[in-house]
């Protein structure tokens, strides 16, 4: 065989060794879980707390009743929860720099891209169980989708590409913080504005002027509004490719700039 024909088959068998390498690492940061119970709570409990909460307290206020209320909040607080638990993969991601695991990765014969894709496919695998699990409590409640349930792999879809658009930001923020609790101050503190100057709990029309020109604008309410619109009804497209847009400009920006500290820091150590 030919050296040029062999080439393609060697990039195929590393690739595909470090495909095997990052669905290992991934399994490992899940299996982890069983170590953490508070994390697991942080996926299951704290949504289900969150729902609940908006729903019995502010919906009869806001929407004149639970019921209805249910079915503008219950998109909101996926979006909402969604954005959250990304703060994980930065807090992850330090824990194994401060603690030296990633030292001990770059002695292994894997892919240097592997721990770093584990970590990011294991969040994968939690957004997709928050997003389940919101729905069967939202159902358990009373919501009934208006739509197809045709439209909820879509929506899944949807939410789990932009759910990866935002962990790039939080490996960022993992890679820069000192410590893990730094992470989760950090996270949080700039997480919050951008949820809550949103359409996640209120509609954009009862707002003051000054916000109902910015919210529209805002990742979050776009990607709420196009959940809505796949679960209820509404507008699908426009929010859809507004907050797929977002998605594609926070990965160009963040992506780059992540893999840059990290191996920065890495060398370093």
């Amino acid at each position: 065989m030919m050296p040029e024909e062999r080439t393609p088959t060697g990039l195929r068998a590393r690739l595909m060794d470090g495909a095997r390498q990052t669905f290992t690492l991934a399994w490992r940061t899940l299996l982890q879980l069983r170590r953490n119970p508070w994390e697991m709570a942080d996926f299951s409990i704290q949504p289900i707390l969150f729902l609940v909460l908006f729903l019995f307290v502010f919906g009869g206020a806001i929407a004149g009743s639970t019921a209805d209320y249910l079915e503008f909040i219950l998109p909101g607080v996926i979006v909402m929860n969604l954005v959250f638990v990304t703060v994980y993969v930065g807090h992850g991601l330090n824990t194994d720099l401060t603690r030296g695991v990633f030292d001990r990765f770059r002695a292994l014969p894997i892919a240097r891209w592997s721990p770093l894709a584990g970590r990011i496919l294991a969040d994968m695998v939690k957004q997709a169980w928050c997003i389940v699990l919101l729905l069967v409590i939202g159902a358990l409640l009373g919501f009934r989708p208006s739509e197809s349930l045709v439209w909820l792999p879509v929506l899944i879809a949807l939410l789990l590409v932009f759910a990866l658009a935002m962990s790039w930001v939080m490996v960022l923020v993992g890679v820069l913080a000192k410590d893990p609790e730094h992470v989760q101050l950090f996270g949080f503190t700039a997480l919050f504005p951008v949820t809550f100057i949103s359409s996640v709990f209120v509609p954009v029309e009862t707002m003051p002027p000054l916000l109902q020109v910015v919210v529209p604008l805002n990742p979050v309410s776009l990607l709420a509004e196009a959940s809505r619109g796949l679960l209820s009804g509404g507008p699908v497209l426009e929010p859809a490719l507004g907050a797929l847009a977002w998605a594609g400009v926070i990965t160009l920006v963040f992506a780059p700039l992540s893999v840059w500290a990290l191996n920065r820091r890495l060398a370093q150590s």
